[in-house]
């Protein structure tokens, strides 16, 4: 089973190219024109242990948000396109991780419906360019496309890098546990019959 893609966007504010193979390694070229935003995404990749590669050029001279939203709209649609018919795959993924002082835990439902909860530390300051709620931009567009229910908790943290990158490797280990194969599931695992 080839569980590889590809997708692609284009529009006045980004470019975006991205390939993911869910069997990888953990392997990357990452290029989104926002270094820390590569940090995490190669966090995500690394700790999943997919192959991704991400071609992105987008109008970072008004800010980040057009980027980061429309990388995590390619990113959904080419996990959802790797995942094809969903048949066999254990479907639900919950790791908690910790970063320093910082501990978050992700929970996945790759189940055809789309939803976000985000919780972080209320009395959390956004100090840099790329903050937390930066984050919950892409997220949403990523769970969106990739059609899955997916539920980020960060419990605590003070240091808003420790907190993100948490965020982005339980993601990572989520999915990967989520998107696995298990022989035992015939069909889709759903008592509905389908996903």
């Amino acid at each position: 089973m080839d569980r590889k893609a590809t997708a692609s966007r284009k529009s006045k504010e980004t470019d975006i190219s991205i390939l993911i193979d869910l069997d990888g390694t953990g392997k990357t070229e990452i290029t989104t024109g926002i270094p820390f935003f590569d940090h995490m995404l190669t966090a995500f990749a690394v700790h999943g242990f997919f192959d991704l590669k991400i071609d992105a050029k987008g109008d970072l001279e008004v800010d980040y948000h057009h980027t980061v939203e429309d990388i995590g709209l390619v990113l959904g649609q080419v996990i959802l396109k790797a995942l094809e018919n969903k048949k066999q795959i254990v479907r639900f993924g919950d790791i908690c991780v910790p970063m320093d002082e910082a501990l978050s835990r992700v929970t996945i439902d790759l189940s055809n419906r789309p939803y976000l909860i985000y919780n972080f530390p209320h009395d959390l300051k956004a100090k840099g360019q790329f903050n937390i709620e930066l984050a919950k931009e892409f997220f949403q567009a990523l769970c969106i496309q990739g059609a899955f229910n997916l539920h980020i908790n960060s419990y605590y943290g003070a240091n808003e890098h420790h907190i993100l990158e948490s965020i982005f490797k339980a993601f990572g280990r989520s999915l990967h546990m989520a998107s696995r194969i298990n022989e035992k599931i015939l069909g889709v695992l759903s008592t509905k019959g389908s996903i």
